[in-house]
């Protein structure tokens, strides 16, 4: 697996509002969910939301231990 090509993605989250997180890798609008796990037959988006607007690094390899967040998953 190539590391930068699962390097996770600095995202603007905004207080309160509700976000749904691709668990499936098929989305083209990584690393939010488009729906595209319905036509794999694939798990659905985990949705999140955050108490504080804030700058996070969410997961593209899908390999992390506290989705949506990356934790370095995908150096291993």
């Amino acid at each position: 697996m190539s590391e930068k090509k699962y390097s996770p993605i600095a995202c603007e989250l905004e207080k309160d509002k509700r976000y749904a997180w691709c668990t499936c890798s098929h989305s083209e609008n990584q690393p939010f969910c488009d729906g595209a796990h319905r036509a794999h037959n694939k798990p659905p988006s985990l949705g999140f939301s955050v108490d504080q607007d804030k700058t996070a690094y969410l997961c593209t390899c899908k390999r992390t231990n506290n989705p949506p967040y990356c934790d370095g998953s995908h150096k291993n």
